[in-house]
């Protein structure tokens, strides 16, 4: 026997009704704002009290690091992270002094670009605790200038490493080995070993650096080509 349709609608029905007193009765609470910490409360996290977690934080926002105690606590390899935010130290390898710091100056957007994607792996990995009152967030939890101008220039470091990425794929790049026995050698399979320079990378990195890419024989007479030093003109093959 069939069911008829008006079943289907009042069990519709009922559904909805219960949904409405399960909210009128129970209403959902929206979660709690992210504590904000200040420096010196921050501090205390930082490892050398076994019965507190241990906090890091990076562009401001705060994490609880504690199941990585072996690195994060005391003794351990990333210890100078805890307790403080050194955003900085992520990038630039800098430990001591006045390199644990929370400044982005000077940083090139490709090496900001580094310190967000670092940000990211903690919200992905750690538990996240809450913002930092200071560079990046003021006394009610905003977003500073100096936190969206870092995300801002994080965005263009990412568009300019793809833009390279799109160019230097124009030009193959030139195979590369090392042995203990023989050093470093680089070779074409098809074409010559050639140094130019990478055009973006100043403003990706703010240094000038260069890139082996081969070129045909045809090819080798523009300008900006550099020869490897003690590399024969037609050599397929270049040791460095």
């Amino acid at each position: 026997m069939a069911s008829s349709p008006f079943l289907g609608i009042a069990a519709s029905l009922i559904l909805l009704l219960l949904s409405l007193v399960l909210v009128r009765f129970f209403p959902l609470t929206p979660p709690p704002p992210p504590r904000l910490f200040t420096a010196q409360e921050l501090a205390i996290y930082n490892g050398t009290d076994d019965g507190l977690p241990i906090l890091l934080a990076i562009l401001g926002s705060v994490f609880d690091v504690t199941k990585g105690k072996s690195h994060y606590g005391a003794g351990g390899g990333y210890n100078h992270f805890a307790g403080r935010d050194a955003s900085r130290a992520f990038v630039s390898g800098n430990f001591t002094g006045d390199g644990l710091s929370d400044s982005m100056q000077g940083l090139s957007s490709t090496e900001v670009k580094s310190v967000v994607d670092w940000r990211d792996f903690y919200f992905r990995t750690y538990i996240f605790s809450g913002k930092l009152v200071g560079r990046y967030y003021d006394s009610q939890g905003n977003a500073t200038k100096y936190l969206k101008g870092a995300e801002a220039k994080a965005a263009r470091g990412a568009q300019l490493m793809e833009k390279q990425k799109i160019e230097e794929a124009k030009l193959p790049s030139c195979n590369s080995r090392w042995s203990q026995e023989e050093g470093s050698e680089v070779w074409c399979d098809n074409g010559y070993p050639r140094l130019i320079q990478r055009p973006l990378e100043m403003a990706i990195t703010g240094k000038v650096s260069k890139r082996c890419a081969c070129f045909n024989v045809e090819e080798l007479n523009q300008p900006g080509l550099e020869v490897y030093k003690g590399c024969d003109h037609l050599a397929k093959v270049c040791r460095l």
